[in-house]
């Protein structure tokens, strides 16, 4: 077999075994869905227990991964087609600057979802319905945009033509950053969420000018982030791990104090 023949084969082996994207995987959802709840305002408090009741529950770490769940639902195929998109947002230069008609034409990115799911959310016009599937969206979106590769390039879809070797098995950069890296960990999500709690507070990242919209600055930034995760010779080793696994986190903790912020806002009376 020929060099490039074998090249080719490899390749297709690993795409075959990598694991299905899903940003941040259940368990980095539920710890964003976690940490925004301590944060949550009374009032927010109140108004997501009342919308979460028809779920028979009071936790958004419960919610927090249903919109990717909605993928492997029959009866949902429709809706899970016409927020594919919305998961996550593609930019065209390694400047990570936002340009709407070229990044987010239509409103189909994660910067467009988080602006139509949060208003319905905020309406409260709006069938309880309806306002709740915003929340299942918003609380899943927000987690979306920052993970970095979630805002990444469109030349290698966000990582997930980058093939790289993780822990003796084929698989692409973008499931790495999904859950690989948060698996390292070895907790569950709720140990995971009480020790990420427990650290002295995040600073958090400066606005980006211009402000008019800060969902696009949370997607720059996180686009930015790109920049230092892509190994050298295609392989997560240890200390590729050790040097990335606090981006990862801080990205989660940051990431939930925004959603609490957000919350706070769209619910408050």
């Amino acid at each position: 077999m020929s060099t490039s023949r074998r090249f080719l084969a490899g390749l297709l082996a690993a795409l075959a075994i990598a694991p299905a994207v899903h940003a941040w995987g259940r368990q980095g959802h539920a710890i964003v869905a976690e940490l925004a709840q301590r944060r949550l305002s009374p009032a927010a408090e109140a108004e997501v227990e009342r919308l979460l009741a028809p779920e028979h529950t009071r936790s958004l770490a419960d919610i927090a991964s249903w919109a990717d769940e909605l993928r492997g639902d029959d009866s949902r195929a429709d809706l899970a087609k016409a927020t594919g998109k919305l998961h996550y947002i593609n930019f065209r230069a390694d400047d990570c600057v936002y340009v709407p008609p070229r990044d987010c034409a239509d409103g189909q990115c994660v910067v467009g979802g988080l602006d139509r799911y949060v208003a319905v959310l905020a309406d409260r016009t709006q069938p309880d319905a309806a306002r709740l599937e915003a929340l299942k969206f918003v609380v899943h979106f927000v987690g979306d945009v920052h993970q970095p590769l979630h805002a990444g390039y469109r030349d290698d879809k966000g990582g997930n033509t980058y093939q790289v070797q993780f822990q003796g098995k084929g698989t692409n950069l973008h499931s790495v950053w999904d859950s690989g890296l948060l698996g390292t960990h070895g907790k569950d999500w709720r140990d995971y969420a009480q020790e990420l709690d427990a650290r002295p507070a995040e600073t958090m990242p400066a606005p980006i000018a211009p402000r008019d919209n800060v969902y696009a600055q949370w997607a720059e930034q996180s686009c930015a982030a790109t920049r230092g995760i892509y190994p050298e010779g295609h392989k997560i080793d240890d200390a590729y791990v050790a040097a990335e696994l606090p981006l990862a986190e801080r990205q989660l903790r940051v990431a939930g104090v925004r959603l609490a912020d957000v919350l706070n806002r769209a619910l408050a009376k």
